[in-house]
Parts: structure tokens; sequence; C-alpha cells
């Protein structure tokens, strides 16, 4: 099958292409690049060590003998979208290229515009080229767990059944972001909705946790396919900052209360998920929604985690609460569906199998690159 993965240079699209790469899909990749401006524009840098993409391209083709196609471009863009679907002719497109971090939405106004414009439009765009040259054409969109907020109900796979005034429907689960990135990624699922209840078009979204792990088998082969590892205020998550602080001898320092629950998964599981959609395609008109995570913690549950980790390794980890930057429940019921993608045979990894191999020991190796500046928040929800 021919899989155009948009956004294929980034965390969870790397891994991806070439995880579908390397069990024989005919795999591209569109990506405009512009996370790595972003970084350059905050004066960031993951931790890891990041090749160029067409570094990355040349050493996957040396290793395996198998070709990734590369598109360089905006989805903002419709020629060029048009242009390069028209070419590579997918059967199934793996939708990433979004600007996906909360805390960047919340900087100011302009990166709030920036934000919902990259994603909602280009998405839009995304749907209109499907529409009017690959109308077979199966969407994989990454969503996020995000857009249900922490209702005080149980949160179903997409769609709940309710009963009012003795009448009796099923509806979109109602949903509740924190934050104009969050928000951005209701507007894509109700556009997709809208474009399947139209348009006829067959589209699987994605509600995906909080994704942790530098190796898949594929970006462990060689250090130019290393994956990212994102720590800073702004990209980074409560994990990953987490294991960073600890390599370094800095406290973990926990937002609020800590009680903040939300779903996660390893990046193995993210692939794996993918290629499960892949496998087993919405049907025409249809808008199928998987919950995709595996593991459900608190803040502190992690802090917790990640000083016994570090403990086994010789670190001294301390944990500080900080006071919360963010407008969110920091008390609350969290109880997710997650039944579809273990129903078609996702077969999970463990926080506690990975913390050591895939997060904690490339903090330590790749210590020497912290940037200390970045580590506390510095973007305010008010």
């Amino acid at each position: 099958m021919k899989v155009l993965v948009i956004g294929g240079d980034g965390y969870c699209g790397w891994a991806t292409a070439l995880y579908l790469s390397n069990r024989g899909y005919d795999v591209g990749i569109l990506d405009s690049l512009v996370r790595r401006h972003w970084d350059l524009e905050l004066g960031v840098e993951t931790l890891t060590p990041i090749s160029t993409i067409h570094q990355r391209i040349q050493r996957w083709q040396e290793l395996t003998g198998k070709t990734i196609e590369l598109f360089i471009g905006d989805i903002n863009n419709y020629d060029f979208l048009q242009k390069s679907l028209q070419k590579f002719q997918p059967q199934a497109v793996v939708h990433f290229g979004e600007q996906r971090s909360a805390p960047f939405s919340m900087i100011d106004r302009e990166h709030a515009v920036l934000t919902q414009v990259n994603n909602v439009v280009g998405n839009l765009n995304l749907l209109y080229a499907l529409r009017d040259d690959f109308p077979d054409c199966h969407l994989v969109k990454l969503g996020t767990m995000g857009e249900y907020g922490t209702p005080n109900i149980d949160i179903e796979e997409g769609y709940i059944t309710i009963e009012h005034n003795g009448r009796t429907d099923t509806l979109p689960y109602p949903k509740q972001p924190g934050s104009f990135y969050h928000l951005s990624k209701v507007h894509d699922s109700h556009n997709i909705q809208f474009a399947c209840k139209v348009w006829g078009i067959r589209a699987t979204d994605l509600n995906q946790g909080v994704v942790y792990g530098v190796l898949t088998e594929e970006t462990g082969m060689d250090e130019l396919l290393i994956n990212r590892l994102d720590y800073d205020g702004i990209y980074g998550t409560a994990l990953n900052r987490f294991c960073i602080q600890a390599a370094i001898g800095h406290p973990l320092t926990v937002y609020g209360k800590g009680g903040q629950t939300r779903a996660f998964l390893d990046i193995r599981d993210t692939v794996r998920c993918v290629e499960l959609a892949i496998q087993t395609p919405a049907n025409p008109g249809e808008f199928r929604v998987f919950n995709q995570f595996t593991e459900l913690f608190s803040i502190n549950d992690l802090a917790l985690k990640v000083k016994q980790a570090g403990i086994t390794l010789g670190l001294d980890v301390d944990i500080q609460m900080l006071a919360n930057p963010r407008i969110e429940a920091e008390d609350h019921y969290f109880n997710p569906k997650n039944t579809n993608l273990l129903n078609l045979g996702l077969q999970p990894h463990f926080l506690s199998d990975s913390l050591l191999d895939s997060l904690l020991n490339f903090a330590i190796k790749y210590q020497h690159r912290v940037d200390r500046s970045h580590i506390l928040p510095k973007v305010s929800w008010k």
C-alpha cells in the first residue's frame, strides 16, 4: 500500500514513516520542516541530535535498501498539496502535520492564530484534495485525548448515546479542550466528520494520549535515525522534563497539586496503532474514532516513577511543587475507554518497561546538551 505521512519529519511522523517502510509499505513523507524553524524561533533544541531530513532518509535507504519519497512544502499551499498527492497517488494518508504544542498556542495572539490557521486550514485543504482526486483514500488523522477535557463521566470513543426528554440518540462526545491548540483539533474533528457525511470520505480520528519514548526498532538502528526528546517548556512533556531533570540533578517540577491525570502510550504503540488503522480502513462515509492510549497516570504518579527509576541508576532525585501556569482541573475524575485498538490486536508496551531504556538512559547520555534556561515554564494561560 502507498502511504503518505504528512508531518513525517516530526516526532510521531518520523517513527511512523520508518515503521511502515520497514514493513513493506511504499512510504512518502510530506513536511514543511516548520517545526525546525519554530525551534530556532524559540531558541530551543531537542535533547537528541537530529540530522537533516535528507540525511535521515539517505541513511535509511543505505541501511535497508528502502526508498522514502520526500515532498517539502506546506499543506496550507493547496496547489503544492494537490500536486504532491497526484504525484504520489496515496491509498492512505496519515496526517501528523500540525502545530502540536498547547503552550505554543498560548504564548500570545499571534501564536494562537498561527496554530489554528496552520492546523484547521491545512486539514481542510487536505479534505478538499481527497474529495476531488482521491475519494477512496483512507485518511488517518492524529487527534488528541485533550479534545475531551476532564468530564465527570466516562469518556467514550468519539460518540455517546444519550436519552433526553424520552428520546435517544448517539451523538459526538462533548468536547472541553484546554488550549487554543486543543481547540484546533476539535475543529479538525468536526470538519472531518462533516466531510465524511457529505462527501463520503473515509476517515479514522486517532485521539492520542501523551506519547513517550525515543526508541523504536527503526530509530534505534543508527544515530542518524534517532528521534526527538523534547524537554523545554513549550514542546516538552512532563515525563520528558522529569527524566532530563533527574539526569542533571534538578528537582522534578510538578505543576500545582499534581493530580492532573492523562492518558499515555509508548511511541512503539503509536506506530502500531497507525498500522492497525490502515490495515482495517473506515468505510466510505464513516468517521471512526479510536482513543489511542494504553495507561493512565497523574503527574504525581510520573514524578514518583521517575524518582524510583532514577534511584536505581544512582541518581539523587527530589520533587518540587510549582504554581501551575495552566488553567486546568488538578483533582478530577478521568476514565476514558480504549477498546477499539485493543480489539484490533494492539499489544501494549508499558511505561514500567520503557522508562529506563527509552527515556532515562537517553537523558543521561545526552545531558551535556541540556539548556537549563528552558526547563521551567515560561507561558501562562492567564
